[in-house]
């Protein structure tokens, strides 16, 4: 082969190898690397388009209560069995009706496109707070969880919907199974 096509070609082939690379890097900053959900920004963008078409969607929020004492009582590999474990559970309610993301620590976020072909939120809840197993250890597990749904919204945004959603999470953490002053 001639040696002039050989060096005319590696540079197309240097950016070839350069642009994959690229690309599977942009996929894995929008998954997080521990959960398997999706980042923040990778469910936003999604949900925007989701919460635009689907005017019965639900966006759900979650935090979970008094993580830091289970990384701090059982280690770090604990807290990220608990947080594996809220993924999970909380991708199982979505279905394939809905996404659902790690905004970061423990904080979780969903869209749903339509909640009647989902088990409820009644039932996340129970789920959510259910104990996980780690290590011989039972680790209690509580989750406080607020949702919005976009039909309640004078305009339905995404902005609007998780400032709703936030709101209704933080009421529930005040009056959740460890606060004392219900």
């Amino acid at each position: 082969m001639d040696t002039h096509v050989i060096a005319a070609g590696l540079p197309a082939l240097g950016w070839a190898v350069h642009g994959g690379m690229l690309l599977r890097r942009l996929g894995s900053a929008r998954r997080d690397p521990l959960t398997g959900l999706h980042t923040r920004a990778g469910w936003t963008t999604r949900a925007k388009y989701l919460i635009a078409r689907h005017p019965h969607a639900v966006v759900v929020l979650v935090d979970l209560d008094d993580f830091k004492a289970i990384n701090d009582t059982h280690g770090h590999a604990a807290g990220d069995t608990v947080l594996t474990a809220t993924a999970r559970r909380l991708t199982d309610w979505c279905g394939r009706h809905g996404i659902a993301a790690r905004l970061g620590g423990d904080e979780f976020v969903a869209i749903v496109t339509d909640p009647h072909r989902t088990p409820g939120l009644p039932a996340l809840r129970i789920a959510l707070n259910r104990p996980v197993q780690h290590n011989g250890h039972v680790l209690p597990v509580a989750a406080s969880v607020g949702h919005c749904h976009r039909g309640r919204l004078l305009v339905p945004t995404l902005t609007d919907a998780l400032s709703a959603a936030d709101a209704a999470m933080y009421a529930d953490k005040g009056h959740g199974r460890r606060n004392t002053r219900h």
